[in-house]
């Protein structure tokens, strides 16, 4: 199980995937889908892009990865998880494959999930790459649009060492004569979309050359407003409001409003009022966590997800434009990440909390101290997440901010 031991579990190859999905009989095939791959914001744009089309009045399943709290929330139809009698049943009944084809954690959840869309008799569904995209499990369908939201550098040890490298494997998702959108014009990686969507004969278009916006204001109900104009200038969208916080959205919705526009071409009925609610309702639709989520105020307590060198830069620019007397930052790392450039990127002025998720993953939270003290990051280590957060906020007066973040795990682990 890759997010528990790393590197060991993962398999470079379509192998095992294909053999399920034959014995399945092509359970992908009985739905539309839409892929999403890209290195930051892919499970926003699914959750997204999910929430607006269950406003279209369609059946819709989601599909993403990892999950924070519960297994069952990888995969969704119109929000609501997969139970777990369906997940006991699955397990039950196609044991023998599963353990002969021996299956990693993730082949096996791919299978899970495209079995019960069939079975659930979804219009279309949303799926989210787990890593990468060219040998990814989820790779098997031929969608009616592929998204890439961005590259960065993250996954190194499998995807490359490089922007245009990992370009290459995030673009293995774009198949013949299907459209592309890629969310983000990256001068390191424009031209490798741009080659392999010609070779396909792929329609490609790029969000952020579709549509820019003004900067974003905060609504009463802590919504995010924005004012949307398309490439020739004109106002496209008033006082768009989109339900997530986090600067990042601002690059996030863009890829969005241009994956849509590519849908209605494909004959998907969505208009601005479905658009509209499907955005401003993304929580409630799909239930998503950990985006720059509020979990207390007096003092202010707000966790994210973000994790590699472009999350953490966004995070750090979000910390400083969140109003705060003293910053209380309560970190936990992986150990196959990148430490060193995210140390370089976290203010210096915070006081600390290293700590540890609860898997066999996370670095520990003394060596973590001792990495980042390296780099002027000063503080205590603790090894629960609980109680590196109890203290924060023993010390965090009412106007400070406390901050958790660093791994997905230690989110889901205080979540």
């Amino acid at each position: 199980m890759y997010q528990q031991v790393g590197k060991i579990a993962y398999k470079a190859n379509l192998d095992s995937t294909l053999v399920l999905d034959a014995y399945f009989g092509h359970p992908h095939c009985t739905f539309k889908t839409i892929h999403v791959a890209g290195t930051n914001g892919k499970g926003s744009v699914s959750h997204m892009l999910a929430s607006v089309l269950q406003e279209c009045g369609l059946k819709v399943g989601l599909y993403t990865s990892p999950h924070l709290k519960d297994f069952r929330e990888r995969v969704r139809v119109n929000g609501v998880e997969i139970g777990e009698s369906d997940v006991v049943r699955f397990v039950s009944e196609h044991k023998t494959i599963l353990e002969t084809t021996q299956a990693s954690f993730f082949e096996m959840t791919v299978a899970l999930a495209f079995d019960y869309f069939r079975s659930q008799n979804v219009d279309v569904a949303v799926v989210e790459v787990g890593m990468g995209g060219r040998l990814d499990s989820t790779n098997i369908i031929t969608p009616e649009l592929a998204v890439i939201t961005n590259i960065g550098l993250d996954h190194t040890a499998f995807l490359g060492t490089t922007l245009s490298e990992i370009a290459k494997e995030k673009a293995g998702i774009i198949k013949h004569k299907i459209p592309v959108v890629v969310g983000q014009t990256q001068q390191e990686t424009e031209a490798v979309f741009r080659d392999v969507a010609a070779v396909n004969q792929s329609d490609l278009r790029f969000g952020d050359q579709e549509y820019t916006l003004s900067s974003a204001m905060i609504s009463v109900d802590e919504k995010q407003v924005f004012q949307i104009y398309n490439k020739k200038g004109v106002l496209r969208f008033k006082d768009l409001k989109i339900g997530l916080l986090g600067d990042y959205q601002q690059k996030n919705i863009l890829t969005v409003l241009s994956a849509v526009d590519v849908l209605k071409d494909l004959g998907f009925d969505i208009n601005d009022s479905a658009l509209a609610n499907g955005l401003a309702k993304v929580v409630e639709n799909t239930c998503l966590q950990g985006r720059w989520q509020y979990l207390g105020y007096n003092p202010r307590v707000i966790c994210d997800t973000g994790h590699n060198e472009d999350g953490i830069r966004f995070i750090v620019n979000q910390i400083k434009n969140t109003p705060h007397k003293d910053l209380h930052f309560v970190l936990g790392m992986v150990n196959d990440k990148d430490h060193e450039a995210v140390f370089s990127l976290l203010p210096k002025d915070a006081v600390y909390y290293f700590t540890q998720a609860s898997i066999p993953r996370s670095l520990n939270c003394v060596e973590l101290q001792k990495r980042a003290l390296k780099h002027g990051l000063n503080g205590g280590s603790y090894e629960s997440p609980l109680q590196a957060l109890a203290e924060a906020k023993k010390n965090a007066e009412v106007n400070d901010l406390i901050f958790i973040g660093g791994s997905t795990f230690l989110v889901a682990d205080l979540l």
